[in-house]
């Protein structure tokens, strides 16, 4: 594998804009919790960076846990649309706050799935925090309730997002080179 100067058209958001925008969703989601219980769960594994910066931003006792949900193939770059979960939860969420934190939602299918699935388990609230949105690709109607970023229908990687696996530990958020990207129809 090489370097991800080849695969990158461009940056679309930077290490700076990331920083900022996680600070203020930090003091945002500190302000709206104050005084109350609070479960960050992330999913695994593209939202992993931004929870660890979001968590330090938070203001607010907070605790984790992970889910790993699955809708590609190993090494797929489009969903099946088949929602898998992967790994569960390890805590009970029955009557707590619960803030799902995840890297980007863009059909929304994967998630609408999760929060089917969490409310069955019937938190006091659930609420879902994203860092990146991609609202051109919507099929599932899902609330978003903190947002980093809206982003045009591109294919992105970095902080976090692989690509095939690699570059989740960039800085930044990159584009995909055109000739790169796989038909968008199916992805989650």
């Amino acid at each position: 594998m090489s370097g991800y100067q080849e695969h990158l058209e461009e940056i679309l958001i930077t290490e700076e804009q990331l920083q900022r925008r996680v600070r203020e969703l930090g003091q945002e989601i500190s302000a709206d919790y104050e005084g109350q219980d609070l479960l960050l769960i992330c999913i695994l594994r593209g939202g992993v960076l931004f929870l660890s910066d979001l968590m330090r931003e938070l203001t607010v006792p907070h605790s984790i846990d992970f889910m790993a949900v699955s809708s590609y193939g190993a090494g797929a770059r489009q969903s099946t649309n088949q929602v898998r979960i992967t790994l569960d939860l390890t805590m009970s969420i029955g009557g707590r706050n619960v803030l799902l934190v995840e890297d980007i939602i863009d059909s929304g299918n994967t998630i609408a799935s999760v929060l089917e699935l969490l409310n069955l388990r019937r938190p006091k609230s659930l609420k879902i925090c994203t860092l990146l949105d991609k609202p051109e690709r919507r099929e599932s109607e899902v609330p978003i309730d903190y947002r980093g970023f809206k982003i045009p229908n591109k294919y992105v990687f970095g902080y976090g997002l692989d690509l095939d696996e690699y570059y989740r530990n960039l800085p930044f958020i990159g584009v995909v080179r055109q000739d790169e990207v796989p038909e968008l129809d199916d992805a989650s």
